[in-house]
């Protein structure tokens, strides 16, 4: 099986926030342990007395908030990078940021999420089309105010199908997790939080760390997809 672990950035009740972001990372049940294990060595390094009472969050880690605070700004961009840089070429990333003025009367949370439902309904398609690999996939994300309706809309996709088609390769409605219980949901929080840095402020020094880590197959990029994002004068689709 292959487990998507995602989580989003970009607070939906600050209007000063021009994007909301969808992202994560999918990774084979069997890669599950190493890579958490790799997460937590890294914290155990930097924070020796107690590392498991310590989260990577990357709104906190560049802030400085909470534990963080002890480390100067650079060491905690660095954190940043190297957590990103352990994700390996075998888990491809999927990530949707919306401009929330490009949906009028739309919500940009269903929006992103039928968007990463799809593409990695599709990339699963792909590998049993193409490899005859039959591995199912199931998401799970961190425990946000919108898992009822995110679990509803998931539901309805498998029973009548979403925008593209139906959604025929997950085995069960998105589960929801405590963030401080799994490496892997905060890894997908600092995916989410370097494509929100690069379509809200234009800082891609994280995102230029997973840019290439994104599903793709034939030089076309499927796992990425953003909703008329700008970066300076560059449009982004």
């Amino acid at each position: 099986m292959y487990i998507l672990y995602a989580d989003e950035s970009g607070a939906m009740g600050d209007p000063a926030q021009r994007h909301f972001v969808l992202a994560g990372v999918a990774v084979f049940d069997r890669q599950t342990w190493w890579l958490s294990k790799a997460l937590d060595q890294m914290i155990a390094r930097i924070f020796p007395q107690d590392p498991e009472s310590v989260e990577l969050h990357g709104n906190h880690i560049l802030g400085g908030k909470g534990a963080w605070r002890c480390l100067d700004k650079p060491h905690r961009m660095s954190i940043v990078e190297e957590a990103l840089s352990l994700i390996k070429p075998s888990m491809p990333l999927f990530g949707v940021a919306v401009e929330r003025a490009c949906l009028p009367g739309r919500d940009p949370v269903q929006y992103a999420f039928e968007q990463l439902c799809s593409r990695f309904d599709m990339y699963l398609g792909r590998h049993y089309r193409r490899k005859g690999d039959r591995q199912r996939g199931l998401i799970v994300f961190d425990k946000t105010s919108y898992e009822t309706s995110l679990q509803g809309l998931a539901a309805g996709f498998r029973k009548v199908g979403h925008t593209w088609g139906k959604i025929r390769n997950l085995s069960e409605v998105p589960l929801f997790l405590d963030s401080r219980a799994s490496r892997l949901v905060q890894l997908a929080d600092l995916i989410a939080y370097a494509i929100f840095r690069h379509v809200e402020h234009g800082d891609s020094r994280f995102f230029s760390v997973i840019e290439k880590r994104f599903d793709a197959e034939g030089g076309v990029r499927h796992g990425l997809h953003f909703k008329c994002g700008r970066v300076g004068s560059g449009q982004i689709q």
